[in-house]
């Protein structure tokens, strides 16, 4: 895709993988939709991208947040052509049997319910206008139990089904629907795990990540045709046939 003059939706936004998409999309001549709950770190983030970026403060587990902020991002750049849907966490980290039941619950509103209300809110606009891009951040938790992971594990695995079923329903509207699973990346999330000491994900060095703007790069990418091969699936940056046409291997 020609990104120039394109509008891209990121959730999550305010740091990490949300906040270097957005600096590279806005590089690559898109304008941005930038949301978060943080509201003072996502204006700081548009004010260093400039008239290309609007921040919109968003709770992405209330439909009609996320609902008002695709409203706001049409108002202003005319169109919505690619969704980011990033917002996602991890914490409280616990296991199962000792879990706080609202806490759980927070991060499935957050991880499955904002995936959805992004979907929900955004493809309306976009088959309206004869077309769009749908990418969801996966993880490799999406396959498998993690120790101490069971809301994270089960949300992931939730979005993934919603990518796939996104595809099914709407790849003739020229909706393209994708997940990237971007293993272990240099972000908060990672330093949350680290310091709850629990699977070994949590004994890795920091070395060990991929910085967000490897992810960033293979966002942009996932927006072109070369990815259409990974409609309706995770587009995996372990591999390295990936991380080669994205350029960083």
């Amino acid at each position: 895709m020609e990104l120039s003059g394109k509008t891209v939706l990121i959730t999550g936004a305010s740091r990490g993988i949300g906040a270097a998409a957005a600096r590279l999309f806005v590089n690559e001549g898109a304008n941005v939709a930038l949301l978060a709950r943080g509201r003072e770190a996502i204006a700081d983030l548009a004010g260093e991208l400039g008239d290309k970026a609007l921040a919109i403060p968003c709770d992405v587990s209330r439909y009609w947040e996320v609902e008002a902020a695709v409203n706001a991002c049409v108002q202003t750049f005319g169109s919505l052509d690619v969704l980011i849907g990033n917002a996602g966490v991890i914490e409280p980290i616990s296991h199962l049997s000792t879990a706080d039941p609202d806490s759980w619950g927070h991060v499935i509103d957050i991880n499955v319910k904002g995936v959805f209300n992004g979907m929900r809110a955004a493809v309306p606009v976009m088959q309206e206008q004869g077309g769009g891009t749908v990418i969801t951040i996966s993880s490799g938790a999406a396959y498998g139990p993690v120790e101490a992971w069971s809301h994270y594990c089960s949300s992931k695995a939730a979005a993934l089904m919603l990518t796939r079923c996104l595809d099914k329903e709407n790849r003739a509207d020229g909706i393209r629907a994708l997940g990237l699973s971007p293993g272990t990346v240099a972000t908060q999330m990672q330093r949350d795990i680290k310091a709850s000491g629990i699977n070994p994900v949590s004994q890795l060095e920091w070395e060990d990540h991929i910085p967000p703007e490897w992810v960033a790069k293979c966002l942009v990418w996932m927006c072109g045709a070369e990815a259409d091969a990974h409609l309706g699936a995770d587009v995996s940056l372990r591999e390295e046939d990936i991380r080669r046409a994205i350029g960083v291997l």
